[in-house]
């Protein structure tokens, strides 16, 4: 897998600059500072819009299974 930088961008926990790095895990898409590992982790929004993440039903997602 890929990691790529993202060029201008401020960690949101430690203020630095150009130090977050952007890669897809499994459809999940993940942020992290390589300076304080402050991470992030974004689900596609079709799994965003599903019944088990209603916010009366709120689950945590691990992971999406894809059959091959």
């Amino acid at each position: 897998m890929k990691k790529r930088f993202i060029a201008g961008a401020v960690c949101p926990a430690c203020q630095k600059q150009d130090t977050l790095r952007w890669w897809k895990e499994n459809d999940i898409e993940i942020v992290e500072c390589v300076e304080c590992q402050h991470t992030d982790r974004r689900v596609p929004q079709s799994v965003e819009q599903s019944e088990h993440l209603a916010k009366d039903k709120k689950q945590q997602v691990i992971g999406i299974f894809k059959p091959e």
